[in-house]
């Protein structure tokens, strides 16, 4: 094929060369006349006329060129390209381009495409690669180091002064055989717990209104936990939200959008929180959950990934605003023998930060072996001009206790709220953000409030840096994922720094 090439451009050549010497000819043929000035003057036309003629078919010969060699470049690529997809083996041929398999020399799209073949392949096959990774520094050491129980127990509250990378997050995702077998594949790793997931997911994408998955992903009880993670207003969830919101299981799920801008997620899983619970320990209860949210006004957010932030990055003038109802019930077990005064399960905590499956919870050397736990959240946002709201109200309750001993009470009920605002003083580039939540529990009725500043340092909501003051008091959860600890109160200073492509 590159011979060939090269002969196109001899012959385009030797053309452009006869041309000229044609032209030459012609104008070696015109008649002179006798006055040598007339002659002279003749001549000095004559060659500027050659000149201005050689200078254009000059241009015309590069136009060729460049032309034979874009040819030359197409077929090159065609060539790889096909050989790829059947499978030639010929010798030292190079790998083909991921441009000329995804049509674009753009790879990024709402992910890093990897591989994408072409529409009538044989095989239609998408790879892409997204990516959540979060670094945070934390300092909890103005917090007091015990606190105590709604029973009087003195407890340890855990201190902090430590970076970590809290997340990261590898999602390979795509599609295979039929674009409408939906897969993904996510390492999930922190190192503040300590811990690596490693869960997949297979889905079927029937139409727009109805997706069936079955994998890993979160109990879809509350608003956090419904593919909005990790654009918040700031970077983590709130204290409320981390007390009273389900975890991540596996399970099955149907999510679609059956009318313009309704959306809808059910969900049946294993419990609250299974994610390092094997299982033979896991019982036989499924939980039931599920999501319902519309954005009457249109969408609330750009489309991709981020589609479901609280900031108003964007910054339209158009008012959009998300109104949302989470439920989730489950049967949960403490996933531990009795003798064990810590349970596996983590899952739920009363209100004044105990556990609700350790030893003497409820009463003192009582243990909880199972229990019902059903939660019900209510949420709105709004967006207009780079200002933003986000609220969430809860309410749980945990009952029809099995214990090994006579309890007090027969169930507990909390409820509490989140709310979060903030607005750019710079658009697309720094936001100043408050927030801030309270549990009005059984046993206590721990809060928190926050303020602080985001810095979206690239021309891209994918990437930022956060800095936050937040005041905490007697926190009634613990997680490693979370800036939160038992008991704890005082002042928290926290910077991190977010890439989400």
């Amino acid at each position: 094929m590159l011979g060939h090439c090269a002969r196109i451009k001899f012959m385009v050549a030797m053309m452009l060369l006869s041309g000229t010497s044609f032209a030459g000819s012609a104008f070696a043929q015109a008649p002179r006349p006798n006055d040598v000035q007339s002659e002279v003057e003749l001549l000095k036309a004559e060659n500027a006329l050659v000149r201005e003629r050689l200078r254009k078919m000059e241009e015309q010969q590069q136009a060729l060129l460049e032309q034979v060699d874009r040819l030359q470049r197409l077929m090159g690529g065609g060539v790889t390209t096909a050989a790829a997809q059947t499978g030639g083996n010929a010798p030292n041929a190079p790998a083909p381009p991921i441009a000329a398999a995804t049509g674009s020399d753009d790879h990024y799209q709402d992910g890093i495409i990897i591989w994408k073949n072409p529409d009538d392949a044989k095989v239609p096959f998408l790879l892409k690669l997204n990516n959540n990774t979060q670094i945070r520094y934390l300092n909890t050491l103005d917090s007091e180091s015990t606190y105590t129980d709604h029973l009087g127990v003195v407890r340890d509250v855990h201190q902090r002064n430590d970076i970590t990378v809290n997340r990261s997050m590898f999602i390979l995702a795509g599609y295979m055989f039929n674009p409408k077998l939906q897969y993904s594949l996510t390492v999930w790793t922190s190192a503040g717990a300590a811990s690596i997931v490693v869960a997949g997911n297979i889905g079927w994408r029937f139409n727009k209104g109805l997706t069936l998955t079955g994998g890993y992903t979160g109990v879809p009880g509350s608003r956090s936990l419904v593919n909005t993670f990790p654009f918040f207003q700031p970077t983590d969830r709130s204290m409320a939200d981390n007390f009273f919101r389900p975890g991540f299981t596996q399970g099955v799920w149907a999510n679609g959008e059956p009318l313009k801008n309704l959306n809808y997620l059910a969900f049946v899983g294993n419990g609250l929180n299974t994610l390092n619970i094997s299982a033979n320990k896991i019982d036989t209860n499924l939980l039931l959950s599920g999501s319902v949210w519309w954005e009457p006004l249109g969408a609330f957010s750009e489309p991709g990934k981020s589609r479901q932030m609280y900031d108003d990055y964007f910054a339209s003038k158009k008012s959009r605003i998300r109104i949302g109802t989470s439920t989730t019930r489950s049967r949960e077990d403490r996933f531990s023998e009795t003798d064990q005064s810590s349970p596996d399960n983590t899952s739920i905590y009363n209100s004044d930060g105990v556990l609700a499956f350790a030893t003497g919870a409820f009463a003192p050397g009582v243990t909880v072996n199972q229990a019902t736990y059903k939660m019900w959240a209510v949420d709105g946002g709004l967006k207009k001009s780079g200002f933003s709201l986000h609220g969430q109200y809860y309410f749980r309750w945990v009952g029809d206790f099995d214990a090994d001993g006579p309890l007090p009470l027969t169930s507990t009920f909390d409820h509490g709220f989140e709310l979060s605002t903030g607005a750019f003083v710079i658009p697309k580039t720094l936001v100043l953000y408050a927030r801030g939540s309270k549990v009005f529990g059984e046993f206590a009725s721990p809060y928190e409030y926050a303020g602080g500043l985001k810095w979206y340092f690239l021309p891209t909501e994918r990437v930022w840096l956060t800095g936050e003051v937040m005041r905490v008091h007697k926190a009634p959860y613990s997680g490693a994922f979370t800036p939160y600890t038992t008991g704890m109160t005082g002042w928290v200073p926290m910077i991190q720094t977010i890439l989400a492509f």
